[in-house]
């Protein structure tokens, strides 16, 4: 019981932490009235939208709940709430501090970059502790209460990842019909630059910022988090034959998630006190000196706990993968490197061969990462036991994820700065702030732009593994020892895994399409009836563009969402139990494929824009920036909400799986019966 107490206090550390530079962001100087008003307003924007998601998604919330608690167990139906309402938390907190520290870090640039990095990354680490802080400590809570019964727990990952996938798209949806708008009308018909107060969508805009890519990333990571401890536990009551949770191989990752957190925490410190002049490399320091913390207690911890250094190899084969992911994915999506400069250079003919290129630099940015992690997954499956002890195997697999995951509160710190840069970057040209501001701002941004797409691949990653262990937990759970792609009834199950990641790329490529429609005819009616709009004296309808995009959101996310749901429990009862797995093992191929491809792509046509928009290739306002402008366009949901909802999708499939497993075993394959 103390392992779990020691994680209790290391996430109220986390919290409390959260608390200290939340309330130190609050004491900085917020700037001029204008800013003021432009803050408020995408305050207030954000606030309402989160309170007409949140109040959709309680009514989900409610009969889920009921369903578990008829279903299965009033336990289980508890945790479940308990998760959802703490991944709302997570996105909450970080947002409220995000849309405070935005205002005041393109304040702080006005006297240089380095109290603006550090406003920017200490809003985006209130949400890394947030995260990691309400995770710890809902599953050590609900471990205490329940006497540690990890077939209870699995609910608090359900109510996680439900909560994370609706709060993914929708945001998505969100930020990107508003970023569209404002680009295409905006950059490309008006000719007016990023950001212009003239633009009736650009509040929009920032406000999708931070309920796409703040809260949403938040719940996002929140349910990637706790469904790696998850896995690793509920694989760990298989490997100890019990589920007391005074075994080793189910204290373990708990209590490596606790030395996380102190990681990420020192590692936090050292980032915002940084004086190098980079951002990117203060950035990596600390997140770098993180990972080494880590491992060095992973060496301890695991000769402590097993008596050997298996599971260190495990964690440290996690880790070090991750790391790897990150760095690969730096050079497809970062100006610095040859990826982006050559879809830069494509752009001089043209969008067409810009999104040709873009589409290229994704497929090719799957090759290295897939490697990876699949060495990853073979040293973690053989050191812990492999194919004489499959169980320690498949436990080796749940570590390499925990590894992997281990300092998530500075990724999603890291992750978290990018759009409160980005925010800062919009508040200084909507306020008229001096050239110099908004170009220590558009700096701060192009690393953010990179460190996001840095912790999307990290996140991929970690899904892939922590999908695999929950994948390994539901097999146990329904007794399946393998499964045969001859069976034909296997094989269809593993189709149909396999094309919903399409579909659900699909769909919701297709809802940022219609609310972009919607937004763009908005943005041209605006700019043709008020007048004086375009000579700065007349003032855009924002509050109109913002309701349009907070419309278009709620409606929507709820079709992908209830599919990820709806479609495995019903290839479960309808053909049984193998097919279910064969539909997970297809969903997890291509959709982190389809993830990384789709992430990476975006990431990479974004800044390639901002490298011309640097003065390579004739710079802002040349035909190769207006092709740009389009591939980042098109890119925009590949990035922001497609792609990233991805990895959310193969783990709810997963969690759904195994907490219904129950139901599967019992009344399963129906359609199979009738031809008996």
């Amino acid at each position: 019981m103390n392992s779990y107490i020691y994680a209790t206090i290391a996430g109220v550390l986390a919290l409390i932490f959260a608390f200290v530079l939340g309330s130190a962001i609050s004491k900085e100087e917020v700037g001029t009235d204008r800013m003021k008003e432009i803050a408020g307003y995408i305050h207030e924007g954000a606030m309402a939208f989160l309170g007409r998601e949140y109040k959709a998604l309680s009514i989900f919330i409610v009969i889920v709940f009921l369903l578990i608690g008829f279903l299965l167990a009033w336990e289980t139906a508890i945790c479940f709430v308990v998760g959802a309402i703490f991944s709302i938390l997570a996105g909450y907190f970080g947002m409220v501090v995000a849309t405070k520290a935005n205002v005041r870090t393109a304040n702080a640039a006005r006297n240089g970059q380095s109290k603006a990095l550090e406003i920017a990354f200490s809003g985006g680490a209130v949400m890394g502790m947030s995260v990691v802080g309400l995770g710890i400590v809902g599953l050590s809570v609900l471990y205490l209460v329940f006497g540690g019964n990890t077939n209870f727990i699995t609910g608090f990952g359900l109510g996680a990842s439900s909560i994370a996938l609706f709060a993914r798209v929708g945001g998505g949806i969100y930020t990107k019909a508003a970023d569209v708008g404002a680009d295409l009308v905006g950059k490309v018909e008006a000719g007016i630059p990023e950001d212009d107060p003239r633009n009736p969508a650009v509040i929009a805009d920032n406000v999708g910022d931070n309920v796409g890519d703040v809260a949403g990333m938040g719940a996002d990571l929140f349910e990637s988090y706790v469904g790696f401890i998850i896995s690793a536990l509920t694989l760990g009551a298989l490997f100890t034959g019990t589920v007391s949770i005074e075994k080793g191989a189910v204290v373990f990752p708990m209590l490596l998630s606790a030395v996380g957190i102190v990681a990420s925490i020192i590692g936090i410190l050292i980032a915002r006190k940084s004086k190098s002049s980079n951002p990117q490399k203060a950035l990596n320091t600390g997140t770098t000196i993180s990972g080494v913390l880590v491992i060095i207690v992973a060496f301890v911890l695991s000769n402590y706990v097993f008596g050997n250094l298996k599971a260190f190899a495990a964690i440290t084969a996690g880790l070090v993968v991750g790391m790897l992911i990150g760095k690969i994915t730096e050079m497809y999506t970062s100006d610095e490197y040859k990826s982006v400069k050559k879809i830069g250079m494509q752009s001089e003919t043209g969008a067409a061969t810009t999104i040709i290129s873009g589409l290229a630099v994704g497929m090719y940015s799957t090759v290295l990462p897939i490697i990876l992690i699949g060495i990853g997954v073979l040293v973690s499956f053989f050191v812990m036991g492999g194919a004489t002890e499959v169980p320690h195997g498949l436990y080796g697999i749940a570590l390499a994820a925990v590894g992997m995951l281990s300092t998530t509160g500075i990724t999603v710190a890291v992750d978290a700065y990018g759009p409160i840069a980005d925010n800062a970057g919009g508040i200084a040209e909507m306020s008229g702030l001096p050239h110099e501001v908004r170009e220590i701002t558009d700096k701060l941004d192009s690393v953010g732009n990179t460190t996001a797409a840095i912790g999307k691949g990290f996140a991929i990653g970690s899904a892939a593994l922590t999908a695999l262990g929950l994948f390994a937990s539901y097999a146990q759970a329904v007794g399946l020892k393998g499964i045969d792609l001859l069976n034909p009834v296997t094989l269809t199950g593993l189709l149909v895994g396999a094309m919903l990641p399409f579909l659900f790329g699909a769909l919701t490529m297709e809802s940022v399409g219609k609310a972009a429609n919607e937004m763009i005819e908005e943005v041209r009616r605006q700019f043709k009836t008020i007048p004086g709009i375009m000579e700065g004296k007349g003032k855009p309808d924002y509050k109109k563009c913002v309701d349009i995009s907070t419309g278009a959101a709620l409606k929507e996310m709820l079709l992908p969402g209830i599919l990820a749901i709806v479609v495995p429990l019903l290839i479960g009862l309808l053909l049984g139990a193998e097919a279910l797995g064969g539909l997970i093992g297809g969903a997890v191929a291509t959709g982190v494929l389809m993830a990384i491809f789709m992430a990476n792509s975006g990431g990479a046509w974004d800044n390639a824009k901002k490298y011309i928009e640097g003065g390579a290739h004739g710079g802002k306002g040349s035909d190769a920036h207006k092709a740009a402008v389009v591939g980042d366009t098109v890119g925009d949901p590949f990035k922001d909400t497609s792609g990233p909802a991805m990895n959310i999708l193969i783990k709810l499939m997963t969690i759904v799986s195994l907490v219904f497993a129950p139901v599967i075993v019992k009344f399963g394959g129906v359609l199979l019966n009738l031809f008996k």
